[in-house]
This record gives structure tokens, C-alpha cells and sequence, in this order.
């Protein structure tokens, strides 16, 4: 099989479009990137899959390498059904988003800045974890230890006074 350089030269510049569309603040331009890398993947499905061969269809007389495969051509499918979804998707959220704020643009919110701000570096995170976390007591395996520690104690008793009832 050789490779076709058309098709290959053809799938780069779709993928590195796509990709650079993808990173654009605008809403329009992502959902271009991502019809793009969807047909960029179609191309590279349809690079893989190999020259057309005869139809997949079994017969006797006809070389086994002759046939084409059915596999590409319905992963290609598949893949122009999620890329109709994900579009129709983005189309849904690119026009909610122009009715209720009249613009195509991501704006970084309060939170996207407070989260940039924030050092990588957390105390509660980061701290060290004693081995046990539970809330519930541990209970040792032997029968005979299962008596609470305070129970084993000797009581204290209060000291004794002398001259009346309380």
C-alpha cells in the first residue's frame, strides 16, 4: 500500500486550522475548529484504510486482497454522526449564549482570575495525611481486647466526708 501524500498534506492543514481555531475566545471560531479536526479525522480514517478494492462481498473466484475493507467506512460514518451532534450542540450554546448577552466572546470571570492568582502550592492539600482518617475507633482483632480502655480503669473515688447527708 502507498501512502497518498495529497491526502496526508491535506489532513495536516485541516488538523493545524482546527487546532488553532480551538483556542480562539470566540464561540464561532471553536465550533469551525471543531468541524475541522472532525474532518480532519475522517481524512486520516479514510488515509488508513487503504485504496478502494472491489465490494466486501464474498465469492470464490476473487483474491482475498482484492477486497476493499468495510471497517474505515463505518468508523467514517460513525464519526460524521458524533461531529453532527457535537455541532448542532454547539450551535444550541453559541445561540443561547447571543441571546442572553448579545456576544460571541468567553469572558474570563471573577472566579477564572481568582483561580489563575492562586498558587499552586495548598496547605490543606498538601499536608501531610496521618494513616488513620476514620472517625470510629479501631478494634483489635483478639476477643479479649475487646474491652473499652476506660473500662479497665480503676474508678476515682471522691474523697470521704465526714458530718452529714448531702
Amino acid at each position: 500500500m502507498s501512502i497518498n501524500l495529497t491526502l496526508l498534506i491535506v489532513m495536516g492543514v485541516l488538523y493545524a486550522c482546527g487546532i488553532y481555531l480551538i483556542l480562539e475566545r470566540s464561540l464561532t471560531r471553536v465550533l469551525l475548529g471543531l468541524m475541522l479536526l472532525a474532518n480532519a479525522t475522517n481524512i486520516l480514517i479514510l488515509a488508513t484504510g487503504g485504496y478502494a478494492g472491489l465490494a466486501p462481498l464474498f465469492t470464490k473466484d476473487t483474491d482475498p486482497e482484492a477486497y476493499s475493507d468495510p471497517l474505515p467506512q463505518a468508523l467514517i460514518l460513525t464519526s460524521i454522526v458524533i461531529s453532527f451532534a457535537v455541532t448542532a450542540f454547539m450551535l444550541g450554546i453559541i445561540y443561547r449564549t447571543w441571546v442572553l448577552a448579545r456576544q460571541d466572546e468567553i469572558q474570563d470571570d471573577i472566579e477564572d482570575r481568582r483561580v489563575a492568582e492562586t498558587p499552586s502550592f495548598d496547605a490543606e492539600d498538601d499536608a501531610i495525611v496521618p494513616l488513620e482518617t476514620s472517625e470510629f475507633a479501631v478494634t483489635p482483632a483478639n476477643s479479649s481486647d475487646h474491652t473499652h480502655p476506660e473500662a479497665t480503669e480503676t474508678p476515682k473515688k471522691a474523697p470521704h466526708q465526714e458530718g452529714g447527708s448531702a
